[in-house]
């Protein structure tokens, strides 16, 4: 595989007719398809990919078809008939987007959209960070810009080398400040969740930016007193080096853009070859219900591995599924996220990523013995790896550039839970 060429990223508005789609087929584009703030799809575009603006079309309708299917189709909403969903294709192919755009208008017109006029929704937005105001600083500010606003913002200050966070949060009145001491991503987020004064608990990272409607989609799932927890979509917010864009085609956070429920079937559906709860979406983006949290435990703080540790959030949502509740995955909750822009960095996080995983999917084993982790480890991925190393000859360029750093975290998650697998899982809090 060949070094990948960075790309622009193009956000395309559907229920607008400006878009020339022959100008997109001479340049790298990672093209996101909307029909007004409801994200629909994306597609990778490469000179030479596509024969012309019709094969194009063909290309972008296969990649919002399923979103619009499913609004079409009702799906838990109040979308007027599935009937509209098989009427958009024969124009959108044709270019008319008149009666493209009428058919369009009928499937959303139902749609849950946010009334008009702003006001406090009963959600503590808790942000955890270490070291980096500058993205906290654009993190806040369009947290504070949303015409629907979380009634409190929470920053956690984890394990602070010097006071730029606070500092920072001090121009918000907003905003409450916390420094937690003790580092660990999963520490930062109990303390959060301990100190927030609201029923809902949403977590965003410091890096991402929240689409103008995020409070508002996150408060508008739990109106379903049945959802325990939810994830939303995550976004790449640039493109623009190949670590990033190895991390968007690899290991996405991007869970599609049609709403999924997961409960307690789909760990029992999945039980022989170990749930996979990673699945579910990312902690960049997430919420709970916090007597959830009092009820199943807070985020296991043994998942502190690393800086860029991570599957305290999987292995919460494993706990929760197992307690029969369920969570749900909504693509109108959009977040922007940072990735890392150079491969070495991405290599670091990657490695553990990995070994986050192994630590968190040995602990729901012991949590769970019928649920196949190891089972998952063997038949999965060991044969998945084994394939990528041969592949990789003799050059591991793009995808295979990062093959050594994750199995290196593979086998230190398995360490790492080999020493720590009989610690709490919590450590105490003091309230301040």
């Amino acid at each position: 595989m060949k070094n990948m060429v960075p790309c622009t990223i193009r956000h395309i508005q559907l229920e607008k007719n400006d878009e020339d789609f022959s100008q997109l087929l001479h340049q790298s584009y990672y093209c996101l398809f909307w029909w007004q703030q409801i994200p629909l799809g994306h597609l990778f575009l490469a000179p030479g990919k596509y024969a012309d603006a019709a094969d194009l079309r063909k290309a972008v309708l296969k990649a919002v078809s399923p979103a619009i299917d499913f609004y079409a189709a009702g799906n838990g909403h109040t979308a007027r008939s599935a009937a509209h969903a098989g009427n958009y294709r024969e124009p959108f192919l044709g270019g008319d987007h008149p009666g493209f755009a009428a058919v369009l208008e009928k499937v959303f017109d139902e749609a849950p959209r946010p009334p008009d006029g702003g006001k406090s929704l009963n959600i503590s937005v808790i942000i955890c960070t270490r070291n980096r105001a500058g993205q906290l600083r654009r993190c806040l500010d369009l947290l504070l810009s949303q015409r629907w606003r979380p009634a409190e913002i929470i920053v956690v200050d984890n394990a602070p080398e010097d006071r730029s966070t606070e500092q920072l949060a001090a121009r918000y009145p907003a905003v409450r400040y916390h420094p937690e001491p003790r580092p660990g991503l999963d520490i930062a987020r109990n303390t959060g969740a301990r100190l927030a004064r609201q029923p809902l608990v949403a977590y965003v990272d410091d890096d991402v930016l929240v689409h103008p409607e995020w409070t508002y989609r996150v408060w508008e799932v739990f109106q379903d007193p049945d959802i325990a927890a939810m994830t939303g979509l995550v976004i790449a917010s640039a493109l623009d080096t190949e670590s990033q864009l190895i991390f968007e085609k690899f290991w996405s956070f991007n869970r599609g853009y049609r709403d999924k429920l997961f409960d307690t079937f789909f760990i029992q559906q999945n039980l022989r070859g170990g749930p996979p709860v990673w699945e579910i979406g990312a902690g960049a983006n997430m919420a709970f219900r916090k007597m959830v949290l009092e009820k199943v435990g807070y985020f296991d703080e043994r998942l502190d591995v690393g800086a860029a540790g991570c599957s305290g959030d999987s292995e919460i949502w494993f706990r929760i599924l197992s307690a029969g509740m369920r969570i749900l995955y909504t693509p109108r909750a959009v977040v922007y996220h940072e990735h890392r822009g150079e491969l070495r960095a991405l290599r670091k996080q990657l490695f553990y990523y990995m070994r986050g995983f192994t630590a968190a999917a040995l602990i729901q084993h012991k949590q769970n013995p019928q649920a196949g982790y190891r089972r998952h480890f063997y038949r999965v991925l060991a044969p998945y790896y084994w394939r990528l190393l041969k592949e990789g000859l003799p050059h591991y360029r793009g995808r295979h550039r990062t093959i050594v750093n994750e199995l290196s975290g593979i086998l230190s998650g398995v360490l790492f839970f080999r020493k720590n697998r009989h610690k709490p899982s919590q450590t105490l809090f003091s309230q301040p």
